[in-house]
């Protein structure tokens, strides 16, 4: 079980690495890749045929049009990350407003971390491993939580 995180253009890491740190606090194996849906179609095309992964993260910005692309040449699911920038409701919109038949998740802008959580729990539906993982994840949200709380009260 694998995620393959496909960036639109290299700027876009800071949100990858996000996506990152949760699938490896999680166990979970990943690829990385850059491939422009507008600039390198042929290699996007590429990237989801030759594709062991079960899962795509598509994270982009702008038009943010790289998530459908992947979702049009796959059956697997695909997690689009809208990327924050200057045309940010764009962005999320070309992510979410998707034809019929051609679905892609969505997350918030820049929420790589939800797209590695999003992953997960798909994952976990075949994996118990995975959600174990995820299971103590939230557990640790919440004492982090409860810790936070502690440490403001008067």
């Amino acid at each position: 079980m694998s995620v393959q995180i496909v960036l639109g253009s290299k700027s876009d890491m800071k949100v990858a690495e996000k996506a990152v740190a949760v699938l490896k606090e999680l166990g979970i194996p990943y690829k990385l890749s850059v491939a422009s849906a507008h600039r390198t179609p042929e290699l996007v095309e590429k990237l989801v045929s030759e594709a062991d992964a079960e899962i795509f993260i598509a994270i982009a910005g702008l038009s943010a049009a790289l998530p459908g692309v992947i979702a049009s040449r796959t059956i697997k699911p695909v997690i689009g990350v809208p990327v924050s920038g200057t045309l940010n409701l764009d962005a999320i919109l070309s992510v979410v407003q998707m034809p019929p038949g051609i679905p892609v998740a969505g997350v918030g802008l820049d929420r790589g971390e939800n797209a590695a959580i999003l992953a997960a729990q798909m994952l976990a539906l075949k994996d118990p491993k995975v959600g174990d993982a995820l299971r103590a994840y939230r557990q640790r949200l919440r004492d982090k939580v409860v810790q936070d709380s502690k440490e403001v009260e008067m």
